[in-house]
Formats: C-alpha cells, structure tokens, sequence
C-alpha cells in the first residue's frame, strides 16, 4: 500500500531524514520510535503529504505522492480522504464553533448525504455525544484528541497517521484510547515514546536512530529484547522494564 524508496529531507540545509526505505501493507499496525530529532514527526508529516521528499520516492498504491501531483484537484481529493493524519497537539486540528460541525466538515466536503446520522454513530464510537453542541476550544486536551480523531475516522479513510496519540490523555483514556485503536480496521502508522503502550502495538516497529537514518525494521521484541540494538538507538535505559 505505502512505499517508501531512498527518502531524504532536510530543513534548511539540517538533515531529518535520510536515506529512509521501507513499505507498510494494508492493515498493518506500524510504530514508529526513536529518540527527539530523530525525525519521527518529519516523516509522519511526509507520509501526510504535508510535506514531500527531496530525494527519493513515496507511492501511495502505485501512485507517486509528490507536490505536483496533490495540485491535481481530483487526485488531492482522493488522496486526502484516504490518508489522513492525527496531530499530537489537537488544537491545531479545530476550527470551527461547535464539536457537531468539527465532526461534520469533512463529510460536508464530501458531499456524503445522512451527515447527522454520520456524526451521531462517531461520537457515539468515541464517547463525545455530550460534547456535541460544545465549543471545541473549551474542552479538556483528551477530549479535544477524541472530537480530532473522530473528525478524521468520519470520512472513512484507509490510512490513519498519529502522531503520539496518547499525549494530553489520563489513564483512563489511554486505556481507552488503546482498545479503541486496536480494534481499528484500519492501517495505522504511529509514532510513540512510552514503551510499555508500544508493547501493546505488536505487528512492527521502526526505529528512527540520532543521525535520522532507518535503523531497525522488524518484530518489537527483536528490538528490545537487545541491548546492542537500544544502545544504537541512544534508548536504552536500566529502568526500562518491559
């Protein structure tokens, strides 16, 4: 589904990412770690096509994701509806008056018909049916994280991009927040800090190293069942305790 050959991206001459190749199937539940710098929220953002490489290629199913080609109207629509990406900060993500018409938007744009029975199913999913008629900007930062993430899922994309989805939430939401995502039936890319919920996350990791480079690719325990490959990642800790 996502292929990603020889990515390079800098930011003013700064290196985030590079050399960077692998592939994600459809279905596919993929962390994404590595220590701050390492370029995590670059290439989430790149996998967005808010960003695009400098060097190498990104297909999204056989289709080659560049600048020129999300200028095309009919493709960025297509594009944008299936991948979509949840912010690890969700006031950037809402705009408008109440948390009904942040939920409606995108199926607005869509031109989708049945647009309240649309938001009542998804809030009802999230748990924010009670927040309907509230002004987004005055909810708690778990609650705002909720009403994004189901202005996202509404649409019924194919690809779900999150960047650090547990920040801002107690612990009786991220225990939500983790059965919810799990049971997801859809192909999610997330980037984490917190070892014991990426533990949860068992289909792949991938391993961002200090210098930006791919430097792991595999099963989770593989990587932190050793040593070696933590100390390579400037991650291993003796109070890790898995």
């Amino acid at each position: 589904m996502i292929k990603l050959q020889n990515i390079s991206y800098n930011y003013n001459g700064s290196t985030a990412l590079e050399d960077i190749s692998f592939e994600v199937k459809e279905g596919e539940k993929v962390l994404l770690m590595g220590v701050n710098g390492s370029g995590k929220s670059t290439l989430l953002k790149l996998l967005g096509a808010l960003i695009f490489p400098q060097q190498g290629v990104y297909t999204f199913k056989d289709e080659m994701i560049s600048k020129k080609k999300l200028k095309q109207n009919v493709f960025n629509a297509y594009f944008r509806s299936k991948v979509v990406m949840l912010f690890q900060k969700p006031d950037v993500m809402l705009f408008n008056p109440t948390v009904y018409d942040e939920l409606a938007f995108g199926i607005r744009q869509l031109q989708v018909e049945n647009i309240d029975d649309k938001v009542s199913e998804w809030a009802e999913r999230l748990n924010i049916t009670h927040l309907l008629d509230k002004q987004p900007f005055n909810l708690s930062g778990g609650e705002k994280k909720k009403v994004a993430l189901a202005s996202l899922l509404i649409i019924d994309p194919q690809v779900l991009i999150l960047d650090e989805p547990f920040s801002y939430l107690d612990p009786q939401t991220t225990e939500w927040m983790i059965d919810f995502l799990s049971g997801l039936d859809k192909t999610l890319i997330l980037s984490l800090h917190n070892f014991k919920i990426a533990s949860l996350f068992s289909h792949r990791l991938l391993v961002l190293s200090k210098n930006h480079h791919l430097i792991y690719n595999g099963e989770f325990e593989g990587f932190f069942s050793s040593t070696e490959k933590l100390k390579d990642a400037h991650m291993f800790s003796k109070h890790n305790t898995l």
